[in-house]
């Protein structure tokens, strides 16, 4: 502050996660959009949450303060599929833990608003995506409500909110009201709620009521139903739900960030690195630290996955030339050792994806563009990453090119020619895939690939790994305890194991996020279409799954 010749900021951003400026975090791409738009941000991160002083150390802001959890659900971040404390904290200096409070929106939310009476509060980031409407939180195993009741914050942004976070603090400097801004929730008093009813209510969808989500378990589902088919930015309504006497009023979600418009957003000047009062490694960014964001949002909409109801399924990609300006300012770091180690986003293989027909996606109501079946006016064409790839590998300075977020398996089998490329020269001996399971049962619960698609793709994948002359090793990653998936179910993944004489590297047993579709059954015990489904709850439950992938084999995932 005192280098910028500033007196006080304009807006205090609070966030749980260590603070690395790098477009991989949300605080500092938020921080930095704010500033482009003239506004004096502070940021404080990973303040103590029990005291209120922690957050007046950069005084008190003329405007707001805004506030994330992290790059992650805070409860996610805390616990492990068990219920019991993670050992360590991925986005804290040196991995360690108690950086951050459960809940860390509320939290967070109630220390400003005891810090700075009055001061407007604005909630952001994949927590208040996850957490917007009443909702099912398995670590307390117990309903929530949509967090804006709880955080008595003014106003909550869900998905990626470089569109609404701008008008929200335009608004706030011109003293105006916040109602109606897509991608955007609020919280209404009695007198609004009933002004509502009387003259808007007939342009939002309801959803069930906080009481009768604690009432009724199939509550849960209707509501995430619901919310998944009113998704889509171009066409989806907004939403409303009773919360007492009070009304939460969710928007329709924002539209996706155009090209020139994502361009604009990654060319700000990003030091790329944590902030230098950190000692300590941090291991989050050692992640991503040579890593390039190259897309947004994911077409898949499995149901297990939060970003269906936080960036949703229209995807938005960077121009070359962006993508290639930022790989040439990495190049220029000191810290930079000529590995390029992942050019990516949801998926490795989506970059330059779109539709044939942009008119019928805009009507869509569908939560996947490839569940059930790719639908026809999914256009998967390869040579846009293809084509990126060449170009980046022509820059000066870089001696090695990765795709490190993984390959979706059925897009993979449809782009052979993409795939064999990466196959050859993009891979760092290590390929992440995600068939998640390999009974069909279990596979439709999850809205995933069929198990014809794994076994083929190991085929394809050993034979082109043998043609390049390269040993290369494969790193699946199957999911224990989802709903449907009983022992008998999650057997053919073990006899799969077994019969390979294969241990998986990584072994994640199910975690129902808040408002996912999965979260939904795992509650209800149905899925989508009301049939009754297993659940294992408790870890005795859980146990045996969890066993058959950590069992003990002869081989890693090799062939």
């Amino acid at each position: 502050m005192k280098k910028l010749g500033w007196d006080r900021i304009d807006i205090l951003l609070i966030t749980g996660d260590a603070y690395i400026d790098h477009p991989s975090f949300g605080a500092a791409l938020i921080g930095r959009l704010l500033l482009e738009e003239g506004y004096r941000v502070g940021i404080i991160a990973q303040p103590e949450w029990q005291n209120p002083e922690s957050v007046k150390i950069l005084g008190i802001p003329a405007l707001a303060c805004a506030v994330t959890s992290g790059n992650l659900d805070s409860m996610v971040n805390i616990y492990t599929a068990g219920r019991r404390f993670r050992r360590d904290d991925a986005y804290s200096p040196g991995g360690k833990t108690g950086k951050r409070p459960p809940h860390a929106l509320t939290v967070y939310s109630q220390l400003l608003k005891r810090a700075f009476p009055g001061m407007p509060v604005v909630l952001g980031g994949i927590e208040a995506s996850l957490r917007r409407v009443a909702h099912y939180d398995y670590w307390q195993d117990k309903i929530k409500p949509g967090v804006l009741v709880d955080s008595k914050a003014d106003i909550l942004v869900y998905g990626m909110g470089e569109r609404a976070t701008v008008e929200i603090f335009r608004r706030i400097s011109e003293k105006k009201s916040l109602r109606g801004i897509k991608g955007t929730a609020v919280l209404l008093g009695k007198n609004a709620a009933s002004d509502f009813m009387a003259k808007e209510v007939s342009e939002y969808v309801q959803l069930p009521s906080y009481d009768e989500h604690l009432n009724n378990r199939d509550a849960v589902m209707t509501s995430t139903v619901t919310v998944e088919r009113e998704m889509n930015p171009y066409s989806g309504k907004g939403l409303y739900q009773l919360c007492g006497e009070r009304l939460l009023v969710v928007e329709s979600p924002a539209l996706p960030l155009l090209p020139d418009e994502m361009d604009k957003v990654y060319s700000m000047p990003f030091s790329r690195m944590p902030h230098p009062s950190y000692r300590e490694i941090i291991p989050a960014f050692e992640t991503v630290k040579d890593s390039v964001c190259a897309v947004r949002g994911c077409p898949g909409g499995c149901s297990f996955c939060g970003l269906v109801s936080h960036q949703g399924h229209f995807i938005s990609s960077r121009s070359h030339q962006s993508i290639i300006d930022e790989i040439k300012r990495l190049v220029k770091m000191k810290v930079f050792r000529g590995t390029v180690s992942d050019v990516g986003g949801a998926a490795g293989n989506i970059y330059g994806h779109g539709s044939f027909d942009k008119e019928k996606c805009k009507k869509c109501r569908r939560s996947s563009c490839l569940f059930p079946e790719k639908c026809p006016n999914y256009n998967a064409e390869e040579n846009s990453l293809l084509q990126l790839l060449e170009k980046i590998e022509r820059i000066e300075g870089v001696k090695h090119l990765f795709i490190n977020s993984g390959l979706r398996l059925d897009l993979a089998l449809l782009q052979k020619k993409q795939t064999r490329e990466l196959i050859k020269k993009h891979i760092s001996g290590h390929l992440k895939v995600a068939p998640e399971h390999l009974h069909p049962e279990v596979l439709k619960l999850m809205r995933k690939n069929k198990a014809d698609d794994f076994y083929e793709f190991l085929d394809f994948f050993y034979e082109e790994s043998r043609r390049a002359g390269k040993e290369q090793y494969l790193v699946p990653l199957f999911i224990s305890n989802f709903p449907g998936s009983s022992e008998k179910e999650m057997k053919v993944v073990d006899d799969f194991l077994n019969s390979q004489n294969w241990s998986p590297q990584q072994v994640q047993d199910y975690i129902p996020l808040p408002m996912t579709m999965g979260a939904a059954m795992y509650y209800s015990g149905k899925s989508s279409d009301g049939k009754t489904i297993s659940v294992n709850r408790g870890l005795k439950e859980r146990r045996p799954q969890i066993n058959m992938l950590k069992k003990k084999r002869k081989r890693s995932f090799s062939k």
